[in-house]
C-alpha cells in the first residue's frame, strides 16, 4: 500500500448540503454551536444529531484554524468535518490561519479514513475574506497537502465563485 498523495481538487456549484461525499467540511464559529451561512445549512439539514454531537465532542468549541469531526445527522455524508475559520472583518486577517484550516481538514479526513470531501470556501462569506485570496488558499493547500483523500470537492455558491475556482485549478 502507498502512503499519501494529494487530492485531486474539484469543484461544482451546488447545495453542500447534498453532496454524496464521505465528509462535509463545515466553517463553523468558535462556538460550534450553529449559526448563518454554510453552518446553519449544515446544522439545518443534518438535523439535531449534529449540534449534539458538537455539544459533547466539543464543549468548549475549537481555536481558529482548528478542525475535528461529528456525525452528518441526515446529511448524504458519513461525517462532518468542522473547521474555524478566521473572520476577516473583525481584524483576523493572519492567512496561516485559512490555511491551516484546509490542511487540519484533510488530516481529520485521514483519521477518519475519509476519502472524498465536500469543501466550502471557508472564511469568503460573512468573515469578509478577500474571495481571490481565499480561491488561493483553498486550493494551494488541497493540492499541496499530503494526504489519502483521493477528491476534495470545492462546493460554489454561484456563478462567480464557481469561475473563480476554475480559474484557479487551470493554473
Amino acid at each position: 500500500m502507498s502512503g499519501p498523495s494529494h487530492a485531486r481538487v474539484t469543484v461544482v456549484r451546488g447545495d453542500i448540503t447534498t453532496q454524496h461525499v464521505d465528509a462535509v467540511v463545515n466553517a463553523a464559529n468558535r462556538a460550534m454551536r450553529g449559526g448563518g451561512g454554510v453552518d446553519g445549512a449544515i446544522h439545518r439539514a443534518g438535523g439535531p444529531a449534529v449540534l449534539e454531537d458538537c455539544r459533547r465532542r466539543f464543549p468548549d468549541g475549537l481555536a481558529t484554524g482548528d478542525a475535528g469531526w461529528t456525525t452528518a445527522g441526515e446529511l448524504p455524508a458519513r461525517w462532518v468535518i468542522h473547521v474555524v475559520g478566521p473572520n476577516h472583518r473583525a481584524g483576523e486577517t493572519d492567512r496561516r490561519l485559512l490555511v491551516s484550516c484546509y490542511a487540519r481538514a484533510l488530516a481529520v479526513a485521514d483519521e477518519l479514513g475519509a476519502r472524498t470531501l465536500a469543501l466550502p470556501l471557508v472564511s469568503a462569506g460573512v468573515y469578509g475574506w478577500p474571495r481571490e485570496d481565499a480561491v488561493a488558499a483553498a486550493t494551494e493547500t488541497l493540492r499541496s497537502t499530503p494526504t489519502s483523500v483521493t477528491e476534495a470537492r470545492l462546493v460554489a455558491l454561484d456563478e462567480a465563485t464557481l469561475a473563480l475556482v476554475e480559474d484557479a485549478l487551470r493554473r
